[in-house]
């Protein structure tokens, strides 16, 4: 059976279009669907331009049931979480467990939880004058940043700017997300 993605993004959607990619024909794994919770993110661009069904829904029907419902409507069978920034419900959470990844822009657990996202972390990775940084993809649990680590790539950020540690970090997103996204799947 071949595995179906709902990609979750909120912002300028470069995982999104990275993902669309590299799935594009993949045998075994296709991106069925982009939702967000924002109607001006860039996903819903990258998945109109592939002719991909993309939804805009509120952070209410993220917790109501409505998300969970249109998922299961349609068959999909992994969620993979690219720059999501709602907390995802304990009811999709349960129906998806071990399905739903994440892609975070530091080392955890460090750099981790609510309000830890986008230039917040890369500005407290430069204040605390760390010397490499790095992104971790994880499996979703109902904590913020807390499932198991599947992934962790790191990179030299000695003298840089927080802007140069977000090209660094992005750099490795683009790199890793989909190759790890694929690999944890096709083995699970």
């Amino acid at each position: 059976m071949k595995a179906k993605l709902a990609l979750l993004a909120s912002g300028t959607g470069t995982n999104v279009r990275n993902i669309i990619a590299h799935f594009e024909n993949n045998d075994a794994i296709t991106v069925d669907c982009v939702i967000t919770n924002k109607s001006d993110a860039g996903a819903l661009n990258f998945a109109l331009e592939k002719d991909i069904d993309a939804f805009v829904f509120s952070k209410a029907e993220f917790n109501d049931g409505s998300v969970l419902e249109l998922l299961k409507e349609r068959g999909v069978t992994h969620v993979i979480l690219a720059g999501f920034l709602l907390m995802i419900s304990p009811a999709l959470v349960d129906h998806f467990k071990d399905r739903i990844l994440n892609i975070h822009p530091a080392l955890l657990p460090n750099y981790g939880g609510k309000g830890m996202y986008g230039m917040n972390v890369h500005n407290a990775v430069y204040e605390n004058k760390e010397s490499k940084s790095g992104i971790t993809i994880h499996l979703v649990n109902e904590e913020y940043d807390k499932g198991k680590i599947l992934a962790q790539f790191e990179v030299d950020i000695e003298g840089c700017s927080p802007e140069e540690i977000s090209s660094r970090v992005r750099d490795l997103e683009q790199q890793y997300f989909p190759g790890v996204i694929e690999d944890y799947i096709t083995a699970n």
